[in-house]
């Protein structure tokens, strides 16, 4: 799979760039495993209807698109009239990342939350690029290990996290491609919400 920064030349000009980056990312989409989420749909619909809490973490970009996916989840795709879902981002409380990761160590801020706040039948979306984040994969392990649901979103070979994962998307591409995996991420947060938003379970 082609690296972006290696399939546009330094001096060819913005609009070039533009052009073969939306390319390169339209391909990515249209190589997009439906089947696997609309699986993974149907993991987070279970969810709603028993109550667990889908959790979700990553880093740098991806843990941006964590808390996107948590506030998409708990506010467009909850609905007045719909069973909300219970939604959160390991990301998001930075005095208790910072703290666990002072006290044990940054492999461990995600699996430590984890211990204090899953359940069994909790549901864990790790989002990682490179599938080998090693926090992202101690979260994911963690869950599987004590009853919980791990998910992969991942890109470039799918690292330990697509081995570890009940249930994986996988963005293929070649190694460094960060950026248009995390857009794919995106794109498939906002996919999935607004379904989510519009079906009601029975």
């Amino acid at each position: 799979m082609a690296n972006i920064e290696k399939i546009v030349p330094h001096e060819e000009s913005g609009a070039a760039f533009a052009r073969r980056y939306v390319e390169h990312l339209s391909a990515l989409l249209a190589r997009l495993d439906v089947e696997a989420v609309g699986r993974i749909i149907d993991l987070f619909r279970g969810a709603r209807t028993r109550g667990a809490t889908i959790f979700f973490l990553g880093n740098g970009g991806s843990a941006a698109t964590a808390s996107h996916f948590a506030n998409d989840f708990g506010v467009c795709a909850s609905p007045e009239g719909q069973t909300p879902f219970r939604s959160m981002s390991l990301t998001s409380n930075i005095a208790f990342v910072t703290c666990l990761a002072n006290d044990f160590g940054y492999d461990q801020v995600f699996s430590r939350q984890l211990r204090n706040l899953m359940r069994p039948g909790d549901v864990v979306v790790g989002i990682s690029a490179s599938g080998n984040s090693p926090n992202a994969v101690e979260a994911l392990r963690y869950a599987k290990e004590n009853g919980g649901i791990p998910v992969a979103l991942v890109g470039f070979d799918g690292g330990a996290m697509k081995d570890i994962a009940d249930h994986v998307i996988h963005v293929e591409t070649g190694k460094g491609d960060y950026g248009p995996v995390e857009d794919v991420h995106m794109v498939l947060d906002h996919l999935i919400s607004v379904y989510l938003a519009n079906v009601k379970d029975e």
